[in-house]
């Protein structure tokens, strides 16, 4: 089985910091690899895998203001395909573009689907759904207009992941600066009930950032750490008492969440989009509507066991039952392309 792995350019794989999907990827990759399968990685010059590395752009264009986006992605998305006969399956990570190369080909394409930046993208993956096979990584992040292979959750690679027993006194929130992930709330939680906060990710909204979160960044109640590597990573969700994820958009997975639970802290949510299927609501943390309903539920954080949340994740989102999963889900067009 030979497989074509099409990984984004806007970071490398994996992320020296941020960059969820290139992550994804490249845990997949890995796990691919060690696995035995014969996996050729296309992603940006600079990528790190132990499957094969295949590239035309040399540095992620978010890194080098020199590339522009869309002459580097339609030439990254063609490199791939042009070479499509060498393998038996490709697997798009990259959105809906490598759809409309997908007729060029007689490679069967699966998809990935990360989430829907717009319901503006739907007839690109309506147009193109008898031509190829759609993953979501959760059940709510699905369409009723589109048909779906399988659910494969993203998984993490539990070693980077540290096991804290004992909650810190700090929240922390984790990911990127916008109003649909609620930073603003984060910072509201946090001065009701009178705890510090640590924010860290990247701005990608900079008017929201400097109306709505600098203001309250004082360097003794609130701390904005910018985009963290995976060491601090480690550290911060780790001694965190509670991580917050005040949502406004349906997320379609939320990998910081998974990644704080595998460090023993818990989670608070706005229950939208995926947190359900990834939040064991009064195990693992709680799903909340409000902020009012996450500062309550703060006081109940320390009655949680800390054990329960790494064990939840190891049962569910590992990188080794992503991995599998995958396998299972390319096994099954192969076969039925036979």
């Amino acid at each position: 089985m030979k497989i074509a792995l099409l990984s984004p350019i806007a970071w490398r794989t994996p992320p020296r910091h941020y960059g969820p999907w290139e992550r994804v990827v490249s845990l997949l990759a890995e796990g691919l690899a060690h696995k035995g399968v014969d996996v050729t990685l296309f992603a940006t010059g600079d990528s790190h895998t132990s499957a094969r590395l295949e590239y035309i752009c040399p540095f992620p264009y978010e890194e080098n203001q020199s590339i522009d986006p869309k002459v580097w992605e339609a030439m990254h998305i063609a490199y791939l395909f042009e070479r499509a006969d060498r393998f038996d399956l490709i697997h798009n990570n990259y959105d809906f573009m490598p759809l409309s190369y997908s007729r060029l080909v007689n490679t069967p394409v699966l998809t990935t689907i990360h989430g829907f930046s717009s319901p503006r993208i739907l007839p690109i993956y309506r147009e193109y759904s008898r031509d190829n096979f759609y993953v979501s990584i959760s059940n709510a992040d699905r369409s009723p207009e589109l048909d779906y292979l399988a659910t494969v959750y993203h998984g993490i690679d539990l070693r980077e992941f540290t096991l804290v027993e004992q909650p810190g006194e700090y929240l922390l929130y984790f990911g990127r600066i916008h109003p649909d992930k609620g930073t603003a709330d984060a910072i509201e939680i946090a001065r009701r009930c009178g705890m510090k906060l640590y924010i860290a990710g990247i701005i990608q909204d900079k008017d929201y950032y400097n109306t709505q979160v600098a203001p309250w960044v004082d360097n003794q109640n609130v701390f904005y750490l910018g985009s963290v590597g995976p060491h601090q990573r480690n550290q911060l969700l780790g001694q965190a008492y509670a991580l917050l994820h005040p949502i406004h958009f349906d997320e379609p997975f939320g990998l910081s969440v998974v990644e704080s639970m595998a460090c023993g802290t818990p989670v608070i949510a706005f229950r939208k989009g995926a947190m359900p299927e990834v939040v064991d609501h009064g195990h693992t943390g709680f799903l909340v509507n409000n902020v009012s309903e996450a500062c309550e539920k703060l006081a109940l954080i320390a009655n949680l066991d800390r054990k329960d949340c790494r064990h939840w994740v190891e049962s569910r989102f590992s990188q080794e039952r992503m991995t599998d999963d995958y396998i299972s889900v390319y096994e099954q067009i192969l076969d039925e392309k036979r």
